[in-house]
């Protein structure tokens, strides 16, 4: 994961994403999809693109 690649622990992770530690616990695990706007603080937080972090499944690609 790229939190632990770049030595960020949960609790930092989310102080700068404006969250609860709780919170990160829980996307990190899959059991809390974060919306939009935290999946950008979180992206901007580890200096990576939301792709990078969420990527998409192959099925999920597929639009239309």
């Amino acid at each position: 994961m790229r939190r632990r690649a770049r030595r960020v622990t949960q609790a930092e992770l989310a102080a700068a994403a404006g969250v609860s530690r709780q919170t990160m616990v829980a996307v990190e695990k899959g059991d809390y999809a974060p919306n939009v706007y935290l999946a950008l603080r979180i992206a901007r937080a580890l200096d990576a693109t939301v792709e990078e972090l969420f990527p998409l499944e192959k099925e999920e690609n597929h639009v239309g």
